[in-house]
C-alpha cells in the first residue's frame, strides 16, 4: 500500500482523523479539497488551523490566488509531485478531503477529461439554478452545450439533464464526447481509502448545525464580506459555486437575519453532504467508517483505531 486517503461527507471530521493517522503512521497530508488551495478563504472552507494540524506537514493548501484556476488535472499533477517528495522522505502520503472528483482522478491516474462524474458542489449549484429557472430553461442550456445529449434526455428528467450539464462544465467536454473517451476498468492506485459517513441523519444534521454556528462565531460573515469586497468571488469560479459563502450574501445585503442565514447555509450543507455520500457509495475502492454511534459522535482515537483495523487487518 503506497498511502491512504481519508474522504467522506462534509463535517464528518476528516481533517482531524487524517492528522491522527499521520501522527501514528509518520505521514504527511495532501489536501484533496477544491477550495483549500485558495489563499484567503479560510473559515468558509473549514481550512485546518496550524493548531489543528498538530505539526503534521500539509500540502496543496494556500497555493493559488483567486484568479488562478485549479482543475482536477492540476490536482493530479500537484498531488503526484507531493507524493513523490513524501515517499522520498520515507513517510506516508495521506490524502484528505471531500472533493471526490480530485480523489478519483488521482487514484485512477486519470485527468478530468477521462472522468464522467460531476463534483457534488457543482451539482448543488445547478440544482439551485433549476429551482430558479425551471426545467425547460435548463434543458435549453444543455441543448446549447451538448445537442446530442439534449435529444436523448427529456427535459422532465431533470436529474439526467443537470448531470449532463455538469459533465460539460466540469470536464470541458460534452457528455457525448466523454461517453466515447472514458476508459473502462482503469487501474486504481494502491491506496487504502476510508470514507467517513454518519449512520443517522439526525447526527449529521446536528453536526452540520453546530459547525455552521461555530463558523459564524469565528467570523464567517466578516470573511465573506471581505472576500466579496476584494472581488474574490468574481475572479474565482470555484468559490462562486462552492457551499459556504454565497449563502451569506442575502444576510450581508440586509435581506435576512442571522438565524435565517445560518438555516440557509446549514440546509445547503446538508444537501451537499447527501450528494457526497451518494458519490462515494459508487466508488468500489471505498471502505466506510461511521463517525457516530447510538446518536453520539465517536472520539477521534476510536475512529483512528477503527480506521487502522480497516486498512491493515
Amino acid at each position: 500500500m503506497t498511502g491512504i486517503a481519508v474522504a467522506g461527507v462534509t463535517a464528518s471530521g476528516k481533517s482531524t482523523l487524517a492528522v491522527e493517522l499521520a501522527l501514528r503512521l509518520s505521514g504527511e497530508i495532501i489536501s484533496c479539497d477544491s477550495m483549500l488551495v485558495y489563499r484567503g478563504a479560510d473559515i468558509g472552507t473549514a481550512k485546518p488551523t496550524e493548531e489543528e494540524r498538530r505539526g503534521v506537514p500539509h500540502h496543496l493548501i494556500d497555493i493559488r490566488g483567486a484568479d488562478e484556476p485549479f482543475s482536477a488535472g492540476d490536482f493530479v499533477r500537484e498531488a503526484e509531485r507531493a507524493e513523490r517528495e513524501i515517499l522520498a522522505r520515507g513517510r506516508t502520503p495521506i490524502l484528505c478531503g471531500g472533493t471526490g472528483l480530485y480523489l478519483d482522478s488521482f487514484l485512477r491516474g486519470g485527468y478530468p477529461e477521462e472522468k464522467k462524474e460531476v463534483p457534488p458542489e457543482l451539482l448543488s449549484f445547478l440544482e439551485e439554478e433549476l429551482a430558479g429557472k425551471g426545467a425547460a430553461a435548463m434543458h435549453e442550456k444543455l441543448r446549447a452545450l451538448d445537442p446530442e445529449a439534449a435529444e436523448r434526455i427529456h427535459q422532465n428528467n431533470t436529474r439526467r439533464v443537470l448531470r449532463a450539464i455538469g459533465l460539460c462544465l466540469a470536464n470541458k467536454k460534452t457528455k457525448t464526447e466523454l461517453d466515447r473517451l472514458t476508459p473502462q476498468g482503469a487501474a486504481v492506485r494502491d491506496y487504502g481509502v476510508i470514507a467517513l459517513r454518519f449512520s443517522s441523519t439526525e447526527a449529521r444534521s446536528a453536526r452540520i448545525e453546530a459547525r455552521t454556528r461555530a463558523m459564524f462565531a469565528a467570523g464567517l460573515p466578516r470573511e465573506t464580506e471581505t472576500l466579496r469586497r476584494q472581488g474574490f468571488f468574481d475572479r474565482c469560479a470555484a468559490a462562486a459555486q462552492a457551499i459556504g459563502y454565497k449563502e451569506l450574501f442575502p444576510y450581508l445585503d440586509g435581506e435576512e437575519g442571522e438565524e435565517e442565514a445560518i438555516a440557509r447555509l446549514a440546509a445547503a450543507t446538508r444537501r451537499y453532504a447527501k450528494r457526497q455520500q451518494t458519490w462515494y457509495a459508487s466508488m468500489p475502492y471505498v471502505r466506510w467508517l461511521s463517525v457516530d454511534e447510538d446518536g453520539r459522535m465517536k472520539q477521534t482515537s476510536q475512529l483512528a483505531d477503527e480506521a487502522m483495523r480497516l486498512l491493515f487487518e
